[in-house]
């Protein structure tokens, strides 16, 4: 080997000695930031299903709001890549994500609800995200680390079905979540994926802090009598079951569709209703979290 030969490995060994202490310095100050950013965040809270099309971001949201009406400081942070829905039934869409000198500045909501979503990041609402599962992971850890959430009483974390990326990231990347809450429909093409939901918590050592089932029977708007259009009862029957709480049914509410499709939180805008009576018996066990 000629010196210039020799001299251009040299080159090429350094130059990718480089590059991997940027790497590990990179890696070093997020994974700092992180743990950080968590610890002024006293609850987190995950809303899962293995199943889509149950309503999974309606009661995420509704949640949230609960747990704002009772006086809590809340987020939403939203990693559905393949179908953020938060930022549509907040009618936050085409809201510009503005960087503050602390970090990525969530959105603020009713009752100071903090909102963070990936679909903020997205310039066209009809593109899909055509992402393998490494970059999730970065996006998502960028995500925690990197939004000035400040301090919350509660961080509700909507994620897409399934037990993929998005959840085993998140339980990883915090490892003192409070646990999930399960959402299913009663029928029993819900409830075969969202045992697995249940198995993917338990796998991961997640607490399951309950099960919620949602579209439990239709509240006619004439008569106000409930009819079971997916049956009745089979959240319930699962949850006992598999060994964890029931936290309620929440019945299918025509208002909860107009609120949604409006952008209005169903919960602030209808609270004497039925269903909203529902969601807010289904949070006192996660409200009694701050007690302790």
């Amino acid at each position: 080997m000629d010196c210039e030969q020799h001299n251009k490995g040299k080159n090429h060994g350094c130059q990718g000695q480089h590059k991997d202490t940027d790497r590990k310095l990179k890696d070093f100050t997020e994974d700092f930031t992180l743990v950080n950013r968590l610890a002024k965040i006293d609850h987190k809270i995950m809303v899962l299903s293995g199943k889509g099309g149950v309503g999974k971001s309606t009661v995420a949201v509704n949640i949230a709001v609960a747990l704002a009406l009772a006086g809590k400081q809340v987020g939403i942070l939203d990693v559905d890549f393949h179908g953020p829905s938060i930022p549509t039934l907040l009618k936050l869409n085409g809201n510009p994500v503005k960087a503050g000198d602390d970090g990525i500045e969530p959105v603020d909501f009713v009752e100071g609800i903090k909102v963070m979503s990936i679909g903020f990041f997205m310039p066209e609402q009809d593109r899909a995200v055509i992402w393998r599962g490494p970059m999730k992971i970065s996006v998502i850890k960028q995500l925690l680390a990197e939004v000035s959430w400040g301090h919350l009483d509660y961080l509700v974390i909507d994620f897409p079905p399934g037990t993929g990326d998005e959840p085993l990231s998140v339980a990883q990347l915090i490892p003192d979540a409070d646990g999930a809450v399960i959402v299913t429909t009663p029928q029993d093409l819900s409830l075969v994926d969202v045992r697995k939901s249940i198995d993917f918590c338990k796998q991961l050592k997640l607490p399951v802090l309950g099960v919620i089932e949602n579209m439990s029977g239709l509240v006619c708007p004439h008569c106000g009598q409930v009819i079971d259009v997916f049956k009745r009862g089979g959240g319930e029957k699962m949850a006992g079951e598999m060994g964890v709480p029931f936290l309620g049914r929440i019945p299918i509410e025509p208002l909860i569709v107009e609120a949604s499709d409006n952008g209005k939180p169903f919960l602030y805008h209808y609270g004497k209703t039925p269903a909203a009576e529902a969601f807010a018996g289904a949070i006192k066990p996660i409200l009694e979290m701050a007690a302790k």
